[in-house]
């Protein structure tokens, strides 16, 4: 594969944020979109609406009886053997409004988040700029894996567990969701689970939804957007399992935070109802691509092969690297840094892609010495 192709035919076919950002020959494999056409089921859907009635939807007035809040009860339960109450679900635009509209109604400047990290970067933003004080659940390296070392956590009104986890790819097991429940009553935390990657999961692991271990505490936060690439739809949902969060939402002004739009919950309806034949297909991918990774990697390079998402999370031993890398290799990946404590000799990379681009990103990043 040459640099033309990968330059021009992509760029052709890719328009979005993540390929315009990257300059002339260099391939980007930063920002969490997929270079694959969208499942089948979501353009007929979105077909079938734009042809048909733009008007006002009927779930309008009561949306968490829609089909957004149903679609989500089911797939729970048919995937995770979760059957929460879709009388309990609000839309958002993404997940990162919601955990901001949380913490606006549920907490005050100064109460203390805990948080894995390294850690999806959008979140730590959120929490500097509400003056939330991260508390560190830091994950260092563990055999094949990452282990947490846990912080006192006296000072937190929040549990925001990342599961499965950005940028590592972990997925906590039964036992370790277990002891973050004991904690959370323990301190008395409200625990915000972002679930967003749980489709995005490979054998033999298993996703566990929080909401089935500490229900009363939990706000589930999830989307369609990861697992069918679909980040520009703008459509979230959240089971509001915390009788708390529930009563301080329900008393903020209806329009506040907005809602989700028509084509976002058409669309995100179709993926979770309709969508499965594409994203086993896609899966199925996602995991050769991950192998591919720890065969190809150069020497010195640390990867601990992801339990879920399409990230690499790779380990040079030195910061700066990200900048080197698309200098010289001409890759464009995630600098660990942004991700927090423990990021800073990392780089994330979006293994999302088709099989030869993949193969040429691991050619290239061959030749730079780590």
């Amino acid at each position: 594969m040459n640099e033309t192709f990968v330059g021009e035919a992509f760029k052709a076919r890719n328009d979005g944020l993540k390929w315009a950002k990257a300059g002339p020959g260099v391939i980007p494999a930063w920002v969490a979109d997929m270079d694959l056409p969208t499942a089948p089921a979501v353009v007929e859907a979105l077909r079938h609406r734009v042809e048909g009635d733009l008007g006002y939807p009927t779930w309008l007035e009561s949306p968490a009886s829609g089909p957004l809040a149903e679609a989500f009860a089911e797939r729970m339960a048919a995937r995770y053997g979760w059957e929460p109450d879709p009388g309990l679900v609000r839309s958002y635009s993404d997940i990162n409004q919601a955990l901001q509209v949380l913490l606006h109604v549920l907490t005050e400047p100064g109460d203390g988040v805990a948080l894995h990290t390294p850690a999806y970067h959008p979140f730590l933003g959120t929490l500097e700029t509400m003056d939330r004080p991260l508390a560190s659940l830091r994950l260092v390296p563990d055999g094949d894996s990452w282990r947490a070392e846990i912080p006192d956590l006296s000072d937190c009104k929040v549990l925001l567990l990342v599961n499965p986890q950005n940028p590592t790819g972990r997925v906590f097991s039964r036992a370790e969701l277990e002891q973050l429940a004991e904690l959370a009553e323990r301190h008395d935390l409200l625990v915000i689970a972002d679930e967003i990657h749980a489709d995005l999961v490979y054998e033999p692991n298993r996703h566990i939804p929080f909401g089935t271990i500490l229900p009363e505490r939990t706000v589930t936060l999830t989307s369609a957007t990861k697992a069918f690439n679909l980040g520009g739809i703008r459509c979230s949902v959240a089971h509001i399992g915390s009788p708390e969060a529930r009563k301080a939402l329900d008393a903020q002004p209806p329009f506040l935070f907005g809602s989700a739009n028509l084509f976002g919950v058409e669309a995100t309806v179709a993926a979770w109802r309709h969508g499965d034949a594409w994203l086993a297909d896609t899966v199925a991918l996602l995991d050769r691509n991950r192998r591919a990774i720890a065969d190809r990697l150069p020497e010195g390079v640390t990867y601990r092969m992801p339990q879920a998402t399409y990230l690499a999370w790779l380990g040079y031993g030195r910061p700066g690297v990200a900048e080197q890398l698309e200098r010289e290799a001409k890759v464009l990946l995630s600098d660990g840094a942004v991700f927090g404590p423990g990021g800073e000799t990392f780089v994330r990379l979006n293994f999302a892609t088709t099989e030869p681009v993949l193969a040429e990103i691991l050619r290239r990043l061959a030749t730079v010495t780590p």
